[in-house]
This record gives C-alpha cells, sequence and structure tokens, in this order.
C-alpha cells in the first residue's frame, strides 16, 4: 500500500523561553545546519546561541502564536488535512525538528499498512539544511525501525510550472503594479553552497555562476533561487528595475548570500521607492521568518528609513490551487 509523509521544518511546542530552547538547541545542533565540527557545534550551540537568543526568539514566537499554536503547524496541518480530504491513500505530516518527528510520521504510515512512501519535503529549492537533512534522518529512521518501508523522494519543485504558476497566481490576487516587487529567500552561508556542488569548482566560482549551465545547478540553492525569481518576473512581465533578489535570516559572521533583505529594504527606501511588496518564495508555509521576521520587524525598518507602503504577500498555505498541485503529484506518483 502506498501513502504520502509531507516534511517541513518544525517548531517549539510553545513560544515560552524553555520551550524554543529545546527546539534551537535540536535545530541547530544538526551538522547540515551549523557544519562545524561536533565539540566546537556543542560549543558554539549550547554554550552561546542558545543562551543568547532563546529569549528574543521566544519574544518573536510569541508575537506571531496564535491561538491554535504555532503559524507554520497550524498551516501544515491544514494543508495536509485539505490534500487528504480529496484522495482515498494515506496521508502524514511530520517536522524535521520538534514533537512531530519523522519518525512519528512513518509509524502513522506504516500503522495504516503503508509498505511504500513517497516524502515530500516542502521545500521548493535543494539545500544541506533542508532537503537533504530531511532526506538524510528519513533514510536512517527508515533503515534502523521500517526496514521493510520502500521510500522515494519528491525532487525540489523550483522549476516545476504547476509551482510557479501557483505562485505567480497568488501574487496577482494582491499585486500592486506602482510597488516595487522584493523576492526574499532565506539565507545560506556561501560555504555550503560550496559543500553542495559536486563539481567542487562551479558554485561562487565567478560571477556569472548561477546562469552558467553546471551540473552544480541541480543542487545549488542560489541558482534556484534566481530560478524562481525569473520565471515569476517573465509570468508577471516585470520590467528591470522594478524588482529584485534578497536573502534573509543570516546567522554568524561568515559570509551569506547577499544582497541581505534587511539592508536591501532600507537601501530601497533611501533610494525613493515608497511602496514595496515582498514575497518569500523559498517558504511555502507561513512561519517565524514570514510572519515576524519580514512582516512585522523589516516592515518597520524599511518605513522608519522613509518607506511608506510595505506589503507582505502570503506562503501558499493551503490556498486552493496548492492543495491541487500538491495532490496531483501525490497522484501521479501513487498511479505509477
Amino acid at each position: 500500500m502506498k501513502g504520502i509523509l509531507l516534511v517541513n521544518l518544525g517548531s517549539p511546542e510553545s513560544p515560552s523561553v524553555k520551550d524554543v530552547k529545546k527546539y534551537l538547541g535540536e535545530f541547530l545542533m544538526d551538522e547540515r545546519v551549523i557544519d562545524i565540527p561536533p565539540f566546537f557545534r556543542f560549543l558554539l550551540v549550547k554554550g552561546i546561541i542558545v543562551n543568547t537568543r532563546s529569549k528574543k526568539s521566544a519574544k518573536a514566537y510569541q508575537s506571531i502564536w496564535t491561538k491554535e499554536g504555532s503559524p507554520l503547524i497550524v498551516n501544515s496541518e491544514k494543508l495536509s488535512k485539505a490534500i487528504s480530504k480529496k484522495v482515498n491513500y494515506p496521508i502524514s505530516l511530520a517536522m524535521r525538528y520538534g514533537a512531530m518527528s519523522i519518525e512519528k510520521g512513518l509509524e502513522d504510515l506504516h500503522n495504516q499498512g503503508v509498505n511504500e512512501v513517497l516524502l515530500m519535503p516542502l521545500y521548493p529549492q535543494y539545500a544541506m539544511s533542508t532537503t537533504e537533512t530531511v532526506t538524510v534522518k528519513a533514510k536512517e529512521i527508515q533503515k534502523e525501525k521500517f526496514p521493510e518501508m520502500y521510500m522515494e523522494f519528491l525532487a525540489p519543485f523550483y522549476n516545476r510550472n504547476e509551482y510557479i504558476q501557483t505562485l505567480v497566481d497568488s501574487i496577482k490576487e494582491v499585486w500592486d503594479p506602482n510597488s516595487f516587487l522584493l523576492f526574499s529567500y532565506h539565507g545560506l552561508p556561501e560555504r555550503h553552497l560550496r559543500k553542495s556542488d559536486p563539481t567542487k569548482s562551479h558554485c561562487l566560482a565567478s560571477a556569472d555562476c548561477c546562469s552558467t549551465d553546471s551540473l552544480a545547478h541541480k543542487t545549488c540553492y542560489r541558482h534556484q533561487s534566481y530560478s524562481i525569481t525569473k520565471s515569476v518576473v517573465s509570468k508577471l512581465g516585470l520590467s528591470e528595475g522594478s524588482y529584485m533578489t534578497s536573502f534573509q535570516s543570516r546567522l554568524g559572521s561568515d559570509p551569506w548570500l547577499q544582497p541581505y533583505t534587511d539592508s536591501s529594504l532600507i537601501e530601497l527606501a533611501h533610494s525613493g521607492k515608497k511602496n514595496v511588496q515582498v514575497v518569500a518564495p523559498s517558504f511555502v508555509s507561513d512561519c517565524l521568518e514570514t510572519l515576524e521576521e519580514l512582516e512585522i520587524e523589516n516592515a518597520e525598518n524599511f518605513k522608519e528609513a522613509g518607506g511608506e507602503n510595505f506589503s507582505y504577500i502570503a506562503c501558499l498555505n493551503d490556498s486552493d490551487r496548492w492543495v491541487e498541485v500538491l495532490k496531483s503529484w501525490c497522484d501521479d506518483w501513487i498511479e505509477n
């Protein structure tokens, strides 16, 4: 029997400092998130980051927490339930970090008689800290706990027309053609791109590496992000100078992908851009990085710098079109 496991990032169980500290500890101790030797990662995460950032992060979570719980969990659950209502095969939901573990998700499917699983990481682009860590963790659990279970993985869907068109349609619903459109993607350390480059010689080796064909593009987060921007811009018919791509959520002092979203918004305001709309295509479900960092924190920074109108364009979440797209991908796998 076939079944589907949707996987997203995860969230603290509550916005309390205690639960946020526990969540940050698990998340940041992942060797594919902070990729330094274990001893130094332990000292950095447990000794510094968790102790210095937990209160600030808890406050950020508190500003977006809903009566139902974490927005990421709530939005992901709504998506999973909406797809489940339209199909006659098992669908489960899991998170890479936190209580809703991948092991529990696979166990849920196993208990329903599933022995063939399509695991769908809900990330459009490939990255060590998203797609790769989900895939590696799932394989470890499958081998140890469910050795008879067959598993396949949905490839990054950044270039699939159904996803691009759904993203374009969601933008059109609220798009003001007179506004400047900022594509804000989650940031990554530059070293992650180099580590993910199978050629070990292409990524970031030249100014035009993302537009020069290479095997590296299959696992290059930066190339895939720019590819999404290019596809959306083409379908919207945007002209040069009316949009840009930036990267948010950096951590630490090492070089991260640039330009940075926060400084870009300030520069846009200083250059006379009064109306800005922001879309976050590296997320399919609204979460801390979109609802707090973009919609609250960066909106305030933009207005303080002289901007007037800031509008955040919501993620796809459980929109009818997105549900239909994911359902069609699930159906294709089930029927083959």
